[in-house]
């Protein structure tokens, strides 16, 4: 987070917006900022003690109503600090910094103010997000100018800055959309990707002049697409460690609460850990099948209680402890401790989950979902499992109603669609929720096209009608591991080169030399050992890595970093309206062949 350059001015103060505050407590925590000498932390809009000694640091957004709080603050005979520091998280406006200057009772008070372009929010070391929840509502719901304009600069900006800050110049490339005059529209849902795509360019342009050293040649490319390229990804049952946590458990965003014993020996207490990268188990685990992840763990513990000192001392009768025994578990006493705890928690959390997933019948329903994928299911088994599973909870029935619709759109119409809805006692919002994945879609001529041939292609041939096709030459170890995103064949494309231009254009014409090695680095990996993007392998950096004592070691932190540094170009996704796990996996896998970095 560029903390260090924040606080060269060795100010004591930090001075942060709403939008600020979630920017940085994403990316580091408070401790981090107090070792760098800041020793309070402000809201820009509560009503602060005046420090006149003290220097302090704006970190704001580069709104007119932050600007006017900050010359209040360091305005007049008295101002709130000595000096300001202050930093904007995305470009300000000329209209803006001339109202600064014009102060003439701020200006010789101000010690910096410069452009930080820092307004995203990560949520790992590979994903970012803008922080819109509301983005799909207001680009592709009914259509209010004020804000849909609003949403996209917003979103456009934030995505710009994560460019600004790694000083990466994207080749940007774009869903675009189809058979449409878009001069005949006001708006057109298709037509949202080729706007934040002209309006991501438009900012990043700006910085080959604007940003020192920044490239003047593309480095890496940016691919904008929405959720129109896969509609089923977002709804079906995910089997990983990482999915089934955040689908089945009660968690606030990363965080668990569990019960452990009471030390006073009375009811149990909750305690709240927080699932994130600095745990090597979670990180270890987290891709992995809930299957797979259950066996290692049993593995883990087994192994862990077998080679700990502390542990196997402690399975012995304490009479026969010598005073060398003793000395010997208390020596490996508090690492056993914080093993032991991490491990204990991780059983608990996947033997919570698979308890679920047998109370609730998940297996069978997780089957028929990635049956009716695949083309080996169809309305027959859908009426099927609602008559014979009349306890199943609406949110599954639902979910599993929006895959049937996606896959077989021409079956969920008027009649039909009402009666699958009541037999699966389902309301009407939930119908009209389903319905309203069309609006994604595009419009009836782009559909007509679309889906109408895919249909009939199948009907020619065979009665499956399937929105995915199986891998051919390929093993499934685990159940339920037979469904991949569409995003997988996306990026295939795209790294071999063969991503159509005139379905996903390009925003700017890459330079020459650009073009060269791109071809080059495709070359590179034909020439490779053949490696199928569909594999179901675990990406590289989350296959398990374990110490002596059976327990995930600290190298597991540290391949994971090292493991992002592969040689090649940077492939960066975006997607309007959200990237599932399973589409994050897929990019994170994609190291295996000669690509760096694959951020979403």
């Amino acid at each position: 987070m560029q903390l260090q350059e924040l606080n060269d001015c060795f100010s004591e103060v930090l001075i942060m917006d709403k939008v600020t505050v979630k920017v940085m407590s994403s990316s580091c925590k408070m401790a981090d900022i107090t070792d760098e000498g800041v020793s309070l932390v402000e809201d820009l809009y509560r009503r602060r003690q005046p420090l006149p000694s003290m220097d302090a640091i704006y970190f704001i957004q580069p709104s007119k109503e932050n600007v006017v709080m900050f010359l209040s603050d360091m305005s007049g005979r008295e101002p709130l600090y000595k000096t300001a520091f202050v930093y904007f998280c995305s470009p300000i406006p000329k209209d803006l910094v001339a109202r600064i200057k014009n102060d003439t009772s701020v200006l010789p008070r101000i010690g910096a103010l410069r452009e930080m372009n820092l307004e995203y929010f990560s949520i790992d070391t590979q994903g970012y997000v803008t922080d819109q929840d509301q983005a799909l509502e207001e680009l592709y719901g009914e259509y209010v100018e004020r804000k849909f304009n609003a949403c996209l600069n917003t979103m456009a900006t934030r995505i710009a800055t994560v460019f600004a800050s790694l000083k990466e110049l994207p080749i940007v490339r774009y869903r675009a959309a189809k058979g449409l005059d878009s001069s005949d529209l006001t708006i057109a849902h298709e037509l949202v990707p080729t706007k934040l795509a002209a309006a991501v360019w438009n900012s990043i342009s700006t910085y080959k002049s604007s940003i020192p050293n920044f490239p003047q040649t593309e480095t890496c490319t940016l691919l904008i697409i929405d959720r129109s390229v896969d509609q089923i990804a977002p709804v079906i049952h995910e089997w990983t460690y990482d999915a089934m946590c955040h689908d089945l458990l009660d968690m606030d965003g990363n965080k668990y609460v569990h019960e452990i014993p009471s030390k006073t020996g009375g009811e149990p207490e909750k305690k709240e850990v927080i699932l994130e990268d600095h745990d090597p188990v979670w990180l270890e685990l987290r891709h992995a099948h809930i299957a797979d992840a259950s066996e290692r763990l049993h593995d883990k513990m087994t192994n862990f209680m077998s080679k700990n000192k502390a542990a196997q001392l402690r399975q012995r009768d304490g009479n026969e402890l010598s005073t060398r025994d003793l000395q010997k578990m208390v020596q490996a006493l508090p690492q056993y401790n914080e093993q032991m705890e991490k491990l204990t928690l991780h059983v608990e959390i996947a033997g919570k989950i698979n308890r679920i997933i047998k109370e609730m019948g998940l297996r069978d329903l997780g089957q028929l979902e990635q049956d009716i994928v695949f083309g080996d299911a169809g309305t027959k088994e859908i009426i099927h499992f609602l008559r014979m599973n009349q306890d199943a909870t609406c949110e599954n029935k639902l979910r599993l109603l929006m895959i049937y619709a996606s896959v077989y759109p021409e079956k969920f119409d008027a009649d039909k669609a009402s009666k699958l809805m009541q037999l699966a006692k389902l309301s009407h919002d939930d119908e009209k929720a389903i319905k309203n994945m069309r609006t994604l879609e595009g419009s009836d001529t782009t559909r007509k096209k679309t889906t109408g041939g895919f249909s009939l292609k199948f009907d020619a041939h065979k009665r499956k009608h399937a929105a995915r096709k199986d891998r051919t030459g390929e093993e499934e170890t685990w159940q339920l591991f037979r469904f991949y995103p569409m995003l997988e064949e996306l990026l295939e494309q795209l790294s071999k080169g063969d991503l159509p231009k005139d379905e996903y254009q390009c925003m700017n014409d890459p330079s020459p030399t650009t073009g060269r090695s791109q071809s080059a680095s495709v070359r590179g990996n034909q020439n490779s050992a053949p490696h199928s993007m569909r594999s179901r392998r675990t990406a590289t950096w989350a296959r398990p890595r374990v110490s002596d004592d059976g327990y995930s070691s600290d190298s597991v932190l540290r391949s994971a970093s090292t493991d992002f540094k592969k040689m090649g170009q940077r492939i960066f996704v975006f997607i309007i309206g959200g990237a599932t796990r399973s589409e994050k996996l897929k990019m994170l896998s994609e190291k295996e062949l000669s690509i760096d970095d694959i951020k979403i």
